[in-house]
């Protein structure tokens, strides 16, 4: 297969050298500067220090697309549609298509595989996917091993996309549950920024186990609420990814929570990241699903308070606060 991926961010890039080292592989950034560096083997703005294999790459989006087998698309959400409309002309209505973007469209609510599904009316549906599961960019980039999920409908497109994918290194299976992969791999970012403020606090082990356990009901509840299955949140892309970015220093999201819980104002963490941290888009949105469905998200609710200024400390005392209950079916429990 020829597998265009489009973004060059940092997994953008490490998705590529992957996929690269299994078959014909371009991909698309906007600046020529960074084509010239992964041209090269390297991307020093995103993965300072990583070194791959020389990947072939473009500024010209028609060219990455136009006769690829497969797209990944690596965009942050708050771009993802404008790209995808621009790409939209230049794709076939069978190529498979995974979102790597964890995250929600602040405007709608809605989730990648529903944007694709809008930029292209005429696509098979069945043939949009997502790639998730517990897959730090630079543990990818530098071989480590590690392991993820391919999630769509079409059983051939889903072997396929496995084979072009997986290597000795990074091990792919596969699902049918769009839905619930692609829930988990967003809300995980909204858990992620609570996790860093339980770090930024000092607090221990059983802090994080309780708020990552207490993380997954939440997570699953709103997933099985919009259709996903309640099987994909025990996996790699739900507990799996969620134990990741939940717990890993290399996880934005988790450094947003540390600099919020040591008093330091959103804007001014967000003007000095130089990437995108999806849980403080995703929070607004995920919170918006949530309520249309009547799904009680406690700690994504105190996520939201705190990136709307509120204290850290005061939204660990509300959920200490929350009254005495049963924990319910396991990871489905209120």
């Amino acid at each position: 297969m020829r597998i265009a991926v489009i973004g060059a961010g940092s997994w953008g890039t490490s998705i590529a050298a992957v996929v690269a080292t299994n078959g014909p592989t371009v991909i698309w950034a906007r600046r020529p500067e960074l084509v010239e560096s992964l041209s090269a083997g390297v991307n020093p703005g995103y993965l300072p220090g990583v070194t791959f294999g020389p990947l072939e790459a473009t500024t010209v989006l028609a060219d990455a697309v136009e006769g690829a087998d497969a797209l990944l698309v690596a965009v942050p959400s708050h771009g993802f549609r404008d790209v995808m409309v621009a790409a939209a002309p230049h794709v076939a209505p069978t190529v498979p298509i995974l979102s790597l973007t964890k995250g929600l469209e602040q405007t709608t609510d809605l989730r990648m595989t529903q944007v694709l599904a809008e930029v292209l009316p005429r696509h098979d549906r069945r043939r949009l996917g997502v790639l998730s599961g517990p897959n730090l960019a630079r543990e990818i980039a530098a071989g480590e091993p590690a392991a993820t999920v391919v999630a769509i409908r079409d059983e051939p497109a889903a072997a396929a996309l496995q084979a072009a994918i997986m290597t000795p290194s990074f091990r792919v299976y596969t699902n049918n549950d769009v839905i619930g992969s692609e829930v988990a791999g967003t809300a995980k970012n909204v858990m992620a920024i609570a996790a860093g403020m339980v770090s930024g606090m000092g607090l221990g082990l059983n802090t994080t186990s309780a708020l990552v356990t207490r993380a997954l009901a939440e997570i699953t509840r709103l997933g099985v609420a919009l259709g996903g299955s309640p099987l994909t949140f025990g996996g790699l892309a739900g507990v799996g990814d969620l134990m990741a970015t939940c717990l890993s220093t290399l996880s934005r999201n988790h450094r947003v929570g540390v600099e919020l819980a040591a008093g330091r104002s959103l804007g001014a963490i967000v003007a000095e990241m130089h990437m995108v941290a999806e849980g403080v888009k995703s929070t607004a949105p995920t919170l918006s699903l949530a309520k249309a469905h009547g799904v009680d998200l406690p700690i994504a609710t105190e996520v939201g308070r705190v990136l709307d200024g509120g204290d850290p400390r005061e939204s660990m005392h509300r959920l200490m606060g929350r009254a005495a209950r049963s924990e319910g079916h396991g990871i489905v429990g209120t």
